[in-house]
């Protein structure tokens, strides 16, 4: 095994991405959100460098922007930054505009009800090292940075994106590589942050290459949301970096058809053209993709553009986007329109991420009425019952196999368990502390 330097490991294992090269003075206010006015406007490192990035800087910008002094002290907890691009599809400056509503604090994130986390889902209970989150057996999250082009008001991690903009060490990177290599059972890693498009491509080829090194590593998945907010990062060669190490997958984020805008569409062309398979995770948000219809006409607007609706993502129980959250029956609301209305390639699985670390929950209209040993009674998307008969001659019982590694639902159906018992619930605590009586002195008191 190869040997970690000091050096590698001094003072703070985050390491900042290398600086971007300085062009031109930051261009003026007013001319900073007009596509032709700078020829660098295509160059995804000048939207970086010209980030709207203070409430002085947005008010300059979009003259027209809600007067909220407190944007300064929301920013102050949870940082602000638009690309030039992002904000240039802002319409009307206030929270009625969608692209404005994901991308400028509002006042309401400080408002923090109990039931709310910085860490809902308990990631970082979930590092065995640094940056790495082993939840579910076969697969592994990395956090390959803390930066993103915007920071988008619902992020689910909020507490760390944008408060220190860097990316994994040399150091962190190795114990990463050395975990995987440990455990082959993890075959799908995905890449994430922040926003792992947001690394220069040789740092980010770094990444992809010591995770590829692997050899129980099947695939990479990348998540990312530069298609939406920074398309200009989808270069050429960019693209023939990725290509090198197939299998690769990228998870997109698009929320509202008002980011699949003519440079964003080009941008994922690039992907697919390049044979990367394409998914789309949005969170479901209050003001914004909560009516059936625009979720609709996101999902056809995606297939066109060859990126397969993957996850429709309830809004995670984090601090600062209670104002985003949307019942859950909204969400049945919107999958019951879709069924029927579009094809099933172009519907995304709605989800509730849950708390405590517990993964992803599906969740769906109820489309079985009955059931019996003989027959089950289904409803379609139209209101049809339908009555369908199991089979009458049920198949050999199947040989045993040897008892799995864990007891799921799917186990008690097959007949591999045959109950799943609480580990700590009241009956299983008294259980424990009656383990010791013979049996008659559990039945007959003193």
């Amino acid at each position: 095994m190869e040997t970690i330097t000091a050096r590698e490991c001094i003072t703070t294992v985050d390491e900042p991405p290398p600086p971007v090269a300085v062009d031109s003075p930051r261009s003026a206010p007013t001319s900073l959100l007009v596509p032709g006015a700078n020829s660098r406007w295509n160059d995804w490192r000048w939207q970086v460098r010209n980030r709207i990035r203070t409430y002085e800087e947005l008010r300059r910008n979009l003259p027209a922007v809600e007067s909220i002094p407190e944007i300064d002290q929301v920013a102050a907890k949870y940082p602000l930054a638009i690309t030039p691009y992002y904000a240039s599809l802002i319409r009307r400056a206030d929270c009625s505009d969608p692209i404005y509503r994901m991308a400028v604090p509002q006042i309401q994130e400080l408002h923090d009800p109990s039931f709310l986390h910085a860490d809902p889902l308990e990631e970082e209970h979930d590092m065995p090292v640094p940056g790495l989150v082993h939840r579910y057996r076969d697969r592994a999250l990395l956090i390959a940075t803390t930066m993103c082009a915007m920071y988008c008001r619902h992020c689910t991690r909020k507490r760390v994106a944008g408060t220190k903009e860097s990316s994994i060490s040399i150091c962190r990177l190795r114990q990463v590589s050395e975990y995987l290599t440990a455990h082959p059972e993890i075959t799908d890693v995905i890449i994430s942050g922040g926003d792992p498009l947001t690394m220069p491509t040789a740092l980010l080829e770094r990444v992809l290459s010591a995770v590829r090194s692997v050899p129980s590593v099947e695939i990479i998945r990348i998540g990312t949301r530069a298609p939406v907010v920074l398309p200009q990062r989808i270069t050429d060669e960019l693209v023939q970096m990725l290509r090198k190490y197939h299998p690769v997958w990228i998870n997109t984020h698009f929320n509202h058809p008002a980011e699949l805008t003519e440079e964003s569409i080009s941008a994922l062309a690039r992907l697919a053209d390049a044979g990367i398979p394409l998914g789309n995770q949005s969170v479901l948000l209050r003001g914004i993709n909560d009516d059936p219809r625009v979720m609709e006409s996101l999902c056809r607007a995606l297939v066109r553009a060859r990126v397969r609706p993957y996850y429709l993502f309830q809004c995670d129980l984090v601090r600062g986007v209670e104002h985003f959250r949307t019942p859950l029956s909204r969400g049945i609301e919107i999958m019951e329109y879709l069924r029927g209305r579009l094809s099933g390639l172009a519907i995304p699985t709605f989800v509730v991420d849950t708390p405590h670390g517990g993964g992803k929950i599906p969740l769906l209209p109820n489309y079985i009425l009955s059931t019996s040993p003989s027959h089950t009674v289904l409803r379609n998307f139209e209101g049809m019952l339908v009555n369908y008969p199991e089979p009458l001659t049920l198949p050999p019982e199947r040989v045993r196999e040897a008892a799995p590694e864990s007891t799921g639902v799917w186990e008690l159906a097959s007949g591999k368990a045959s109950v799943i018992v609480p580990q700590n619930s009241g009956r299983a605590r008294r259980r424990k502390s009656h383990s010791g009586l013979r049996p008659v002195e559990r039945f007959i008191p003193d």
